[in-house]
């Protein structure tokens, strides 16, 4: 494996400067320092982080990457740490894809990128924060840019997990894992970054289940919560297949309006500037093609849209995750605390009336639309086969 070498710097202990907001992680973060400190051996080109949703990949990543670059060995402070952080820095280039895939035309633009000096800092930094989502001919060409890499290039690809990029380029990588972070941890840094009340802080890092992201959304946003108690509310309201029916069109529809609500500006300002740039406001202007080019940007964002909506699915199946947990912990008397005490009386009708393995057939169910959803089945079809086989359970 090709190693590069960086100069001899230090690097701010775990919780200061650049790695200050990576929760609960200090084995991985010392394992990055010690790379950007230029330790023998200890510094590749090649890295591959991966940890549970909301753990901090892509976070974890650019601390490093602005680490790498920063004369201080990651400052947080400095003009180098700000621009690395924010994706302005001209020798760090992060790829987050808002499609469903990143495909073989961006890789090899980024292998283009990989090849070139850096033209300020040390090195040149490629942070790929979804990995797992690169296609298989995007991960032949990215594979041959590991395999041969510039002397001062470094990538660092992100992904949930070391299965979920093919196993030629994680076995070039060397692979840092993130872990889910405790509760305390989580409700720490939302009272002392965010200034969330104490209580709040509290159960917002409870209820998130070690979701940094979704901890900070329920702490500060009322919609969030309201949101969340209309999930919690449903598994008690299946009695009958209408419900089922109903539960799983109106799921489908909040999705669908979230995502929405995040993409409607955007795709506005997305069609105005394309316009813009074919000169279709000339007046009697009709450049050449221009239509194909909108209708590959309609695409594109029809493909957002469908992405943040199977996000937004993905975190109802985790709500009702939860809940079935805490339905299980009741009836056979587990120890374990309770992630939705919040809603105890419900938790506790469902755990009278079912018996355990009722509750593992659910959360066998829950797996299996996750799963569905995973393989392009139609949201409707999947929310409502998982309805009805919650209330069969």
């Amino acid at each position: 494996m090709t190693t590069t070498q960086p100069g001899v710097k230090t690097s701010p202990p775990v919780g200061q400067g650049v790695w200050a907001e990576l929760v609960g992680q200090h084995r991985a973060v010392e394992v990055l320092r010690r790379a950007v400190c230029g330790e023998s051996h200890a510094m590749t080109h090649a890295w591959l982080i991966t940890g549970p949703p909301g753990s901090g990949r892509s976070n974890a990543a650019k601390a490093f990457a602005a680490a790498l670059q920063c004369a201080q060995g990651g400052c947080g402070a400095c003009t180098v740490c700000r621009t690395c952080l924010s994706g302005a820095h001209p020798d760090v280039t992060l790829v987050r894809t808002e499609q469903l895939s990143i495909g073989v035309d961006e890789v090899r633009d980024l292998v283009r990128r990989a090849a070139m000096n850096p033209t300020s800092g040390p090195h040149q930094v490629l942070v790929v924060e979804d990995a797992d989502r690169v296609t298989e001919r995007g991960a032949d060409a990215l594979l041959k840019a590991i395999e041969e890499p510039a002397a001062r290039t470094v990538w660092v690809l992100c992904a949930p997990t070391a299965d979920d990029v093919i196993v030629t380029i994680r076995s070039r990588c060397r692979r840092v894992e993130l872990s889910t972070p405790s509760e305390a941890a989580i409700a720490r840094l939302l009272a002392e970054r965010d200034g969330v009340p104490g209580d709040m802080a509290g159960h917002a890092a409870r209820v998130a289940q070690g979701h940094i992201g979704r901890a900070r959304a329920i702490a500060r946003s009322e919609d969030a919560r309201n949101r969340r108690a209309e999930i919690l509310a449903i598994p008690a309201q299946l009695s009958t297949l209408g419900a089922c029916l109903k539960a799983a069109a109106s799921v489908v529809a909040a999705a669908s309006e979230e995502a929405s609500a995040t993409t409607a500006d955007l795709d506005a300002r997305e069609k105005q500037a394309l316009s813009q740039a074919l000169g279709m406001g000339a007046k009697g202007a009709r450049p050449r093609h221009a239509q194909a080019a909108l209708r590959e940007l309609e695409d594109q964002q029809k493909a957002r849209a469908k992405r943040l909506q199977r996000d937004a699915l993905d975190r109802v199946l985790t709500e009702f995750t939860g809940y079935y947990r805490d339905v299980f912990a009741l009836q056979t008397n587990a120890s374990q605390r309770l992630i939705n005490a919040d809603v105890i009386d419900d938790l506790t009708a469902v755990a009278g009336r079912t018996r355990p393995e009722q509750t593992i057939a659910s959360l066998d169910a829950i797996l299996a639309c996750r799963q569905a959803l995973e393989t392009n089945v139609a949201p409707q079809l999947a929310m409502e086969s998982l309805m009805i086989g919650l209330h069969a359970a």
